[in-house]
């Protein structure tokens, strides 16, 4: 078992039913899943850069990502209804508690000036969304073997009811979030 989620459940748990004043061990937040997620708009013009976002995406989880397409035109965009635009992988499981450890512990701190992450991207529901400059930040991707930097968004779903739950949540599992 992750040692992420290892600590979870030994450590985490306890002090979050306490902290949120919990009855019941399934009234936990928890994360669900985490969608990482390269949108392009250059994708229109050169379809060979969806082939590098994805080798990227993979090489960072281990998982083969699922090509997205335009749900709608836009003349303005040059876009057409169902043209390949981006890249997706959801994780979950071992996987996901792995991403999120590599993220909190590897990623983030190599992040150049870091103050730490905006507290102010929740959803309203629980559910928080980072975005980030460039994909050299992960250990997996070698500055020479990209043809060039991307960005990218990681979305963590979480079973928690409000944005203060999840905030704890994340806040325990070690997401280092910036004082407003």
């Amino acid at each position: 078992m992750n040692a992420m989620k290892e600590r979870y459940r030994k450590e985490i748990v306890p002090v979050l039913m306490k902290e949120l004043g919990l009855d019941n061990v399934m009234q936990v937040p928890n994360i669900e899943k985490i969608v990482l997620n390269i949108g392009m708009g250059e994708a229109l013009d050169d379809t060979k850069t969806l082939d590098a976002a994805s080798a990227d995406i993979e090489k960072i989880t281990g998982q083969k990502p699922v090509f997205t397409k335009a749900k709608k035109s836009i003349a303005n965009f040059k876009l057409r209804d169902g043209r390949l635009i981006g890249v997706k992988v959801t994780l979950r499981g071992d996987k996901m508690w792995s991403l999120l450890d590599r993220l909190v512990n590897i990623a983030l701190p190599r992040v150049r000036d870091f103050r730490g992450v905006s507290p102010k991207s929740f959803d309203g529901r629980g559910n928080y969304t980072l975005g980030l400059r460039e994909q050299l930040i992960f250990p997996e991707i070698e500055y020479d073997s990209i043809d060039k930097i991307r960005g990218m968004e990681i979305t963590f779903v979480t079973t928690a009811t409000n944005d203060e739950q999840a905030t704890a949540l994340l806040k325990h599992l070690g997401m280092p979030f910036r004082k407003v």
